[in-house]
């Protein structure tokens, strides 16, 4: 039996010219509308957890204090919501039916909006502790994009911010082993999705307008969980993905290998951050 225990490790790119002093995230493109002071993917529009905006954080909670509204979210999900605007969106799943849906809030007083039932069943779960709703939605400023494995696929869904379903797309066959969690990634004109699984997964990008697949890389046959990584490094954007005991950094254009290296662990969760220089990810199991 196998221990579970924690292993971290940093990797040098030293065939990469070391030319930024801090750590930097890939340019929002200006054809993603967004602001400061929206929250539209996972970790945030830097992409590392960070707020832009210069709003005052509030530290003290209580039933009614610092609370300004308070909504039921229906259905069960672990995913993050993601703020656009004046629309907060989240995913969320209905167990006996499994049925897997994305939800959109008003932000100002939290009245549900919309609620889209994007796969009305087949929804993929097999640890309790997991759920058929873990990916965090990622928003353009005009599509709405949402992951889950349903019906033995891993399917990527655009919706528009009146909740329509554009298109939805296979990225490969997807083994349940404990679930999903991957988040889906925007750069540029695309969105980039992972399915690692034990049956053979992929890592694809999409065209954000149609679902198109632009470029498509298979990836090794064992379960792995976390969200492509767009990071800026030495200069360079890439997409890391970290698992599989390997951490490999992908052109997030052309899908093509900029390097890989072993390392982390076979099943992982954390997302990959860098300091410009540096990559550091981490696995578990």
């Amino acid at each position: 039996m196998r221990l579970n225990l924690c292993f971290a490790a940093v990797f040098l790119l030293a065939f990469f010219p070391p030319i930024l002093s801090q750590a930097q995230s890939p340019r929002v493109d200006d054809r993603v509308s967004v602001a400061p002071t929206d929250w539209p993917w996972w970790r945030g529009t830097l992409r590392n957890g960070t707020a832009e905006s210069n709003q005052e954080v509030m530290t003290v909670f209580g039933e009614s204090e610092n609370v300004r509204w308070k909504s039921d979210v229906p259905g069960r999900g672990y995913g993050s919501p993601t703020i656009v605007g004046n629309r907060v969106f989240l995913a969320t799943a209905d167990e006996t039916e499994r049925s897997q849906s994305l939800n959109c809030f008003d932000r100002s007083n939290g009245k549900l909006l919309w609620k889209t039932v994007v796969h009305p069943t087949g929804g993929m779960m097999k640890n309790n502790k997991s759920t058929l709703a873990s990916s965090t939605p990622a928003c353009d400023g005009e599509r709405v994009f949402i992951n889950f494995p349903n019906s033995d696929s891993l399917v990527a869904s655009a919706l528009d911010l009146d909740g329509k379903i554009l298109w939805q797309t296979k990225i490969s066959d997807y083994v349940i082993h404990q679930g999903y969690g991957a988040s889906p990634a925007i750069y540029q004109d695309l969105v980039i999705v992972s399915a690692d699984n034990k049956g053979g997964g992929a890592i694809a990008g999409l065209k954000r307008s149609n679902g198109e697949i632009v470029w498509r890389r298979d990836r090794p046959r064992l379960p792995n969980y976390p969200t492509p990584t767009i990071l800026n490094v030495a200069g360079k954007d890439q997409v890391l993905m970290v698992g599989c005991n390997q951490v490999v950094s992908y052109d997030p254009l052309t899908g093509q290998t900029n390097w890989e290296t072993d390392g982390a662990t076979e099943e992982c969760v954390t997302s990959t951050v860098t300091d410009g220089k540096l990559v550091f990810s981490s696995g578990g199991y």
